[in-house]
């Protein structure tokens, strides 16, 4: 099966992507299959014409559009972090909401650095979901290091980058997996990075691409 990091990746930045990306070896989870309904929701079209192939038709960087009903994202920790990266710079409200498991795990590790950037997020006591995303006022670029190596943390952080004013750079205390950093690379984003490092500045496009997703190597 398609590993489930890049697949959340893949479909994220295809969606903000400029044109139509293919994306085979999608995993077939409700994880991703999470990701890609909200994604729909927001008003992206994406198209599966056999098992473990996505056709997505991207909106642009400013293309997505905001849905009335919560956005749900089952048990998928990545989907909702990653997510209220991507939100966190719209011009409308978002409700990210998850299954009872997903509704225990603390956001304040992704809420924090958001907010450092001017994103407006509201959680549970606890800093626990469901999240309320505020329309945001803009985005400042942060020079952020993670007190605890995240994945997840950093990708959240560089897709709210990719609407940001200035150059944002992300330090880990240790390398974690440049799924995201790569991906955006093969998108056309120009960054910066090494191991436990990441700097973008915003402003640019993506461009749709075609995606092999590998087996689960994680």
């Amino acid at each position: 099966p398609g590993d489930k990091s890049v697949s959340h990746r893949a479909v994220m930045l295809a969606a903000i992507a400029e044109g139509t990306s293919h994306i085979d070896g999608f995993l077939e989870g409700e994880d991703t299959r999470a990701t890609a309904r909200i994604l729909g929701q927001l008003g992206v079209s994406i198209e599966a014409p056999s098992e473990q192939r996505r056709l997505v038709h991207g909106v642009g960087l400013h293309g997505l559009q905001g849905s009335r009903e919560p956005l749900d994202c089952g048990n998928a920790g990545t989907g909702m972090r990653l997510l209220a990266g991507l939100l966190a710079a719209q011009s409308f409200d978002s409700r990210l909401v998850g299954d009872a498991s997903l509704s225990r795990r603390p956001m304040k590790r992704v809420i924090d650095p958001l907010a450092r950037m001017g994103a407006r997020i509201s959680a549970q006591p606890g800093d626990l979901p469901p999240l309320t995303i505020h329309m945001s006022n803009g985005l400042q670029a942060i020079d952020y290091e993670l007190p605890v190596a995240s994945a997840q943390v950093k990708s959240a952080i560089l897709l709210a980058a990719l609407f940001a004013r200035g150059e944002t750079r992300v330090v880990e205390p240790h390398p974690t997996r440049d799924y995201t950093e790569r991906m955006l690379q093969a998108f056309g984003w120009p960054i910066e990075f090494r191991p436990g490092e990441a700097r973008l500045s915003g402003g640019h496009r993506l461009i749709s691409t075609d995606v092999t997703v590998p087996a689960d190597f994680s």
